[in-house]
Parts: C-alpha cells; structure tokens; sequence
C-alpha cells in the first residue's frame, strides 16, 4: 500500500485548517453561515481524495476526484466571501486561500493526466 500521498496529505492538513479556521470565525466573529459552508465544502475535500484512494475502477477515482476538485472550488468561493466580507483578515485569508489554490492545481493536474491518458487509450 502506498502511503507517500502529497494529495491526501495536503487535503486531510487543508480540513484541519478549516475546522480550526471555522472555530475561529464562529467563536470570535459570530457568523455563521458563511463559516458552516466553508466547513462543510473544506473538509469534503479530502474525505472525497479519501474515497478515490478506495475507489473500485478508474472511473470511479476519476469521479470522486470530480467532486473533490469541485468542492475545493466552493471552497475558495467562501474563502473569498469571508475575506472581503471582513469576516477573515487579508493575512490569514490569503495563506489559507494558496493552501487551496495548490488543492485545486493539483487535483486539476491528476484530472488532465487522467483524461489525456484516456484519449490516448482509446
């Protein structure tokens, strides 16, 4: 089993910035709503990596990185929210958002990869 996995390992370290991330913002800015999607969006991120570690076919992996790449997506939509909302400063909300930006470059990489090898294949 293969247990070097750069895209596992950063999204599992992405959620427990979120999770910290959310507390903060409940705890000390009293909002909410923003916050709850933010954890919701941010943690399923490496809980899909997770499933298309687990994944039955190629197709299946392909799906599931799908949908992590799309919530890491919504993820930087309410990063952003919160940042210029003045919910989260300029300093924090912009290491977090680079954490994500490299999520989505890399999960964006490995779908290219995917496809090309596809077309490739067929």
């Amino acid at each position: 089993m293969k247990t070097d996995n750069v895209v596992r390992d950063k999204s599992y370290a992405f959620a427990l910035r979120i999770i910290k991330l959310y507390k903060y913002i409940v705890e000390n800015k009293k909002e909410y709503t923003l916050s709850k999607q933010l954890l919701r969006s941010g943690t399923s991120i490496g809980a899909n990596v997770e499933e298309a570690i687990g994944a039955q076919s190629k197709k299946d992996f392909f799906a599931k990185l799908t949908i992590a790449y799309k919530e890491a997506r919504e993820s930087e939509y309410w990063l952003r929210l919160l940042k210029d909302s003045g919910d989260l400063d300029d300093k924090a909300a912009d290491s977090i958002l680079s954490d994500c930006r490299e999520l989505l470059k890399l999960l964006g990489s490995i779908q290219k990869t995917m496809k090309s090898r596809k077309a490739e294949n067929s």
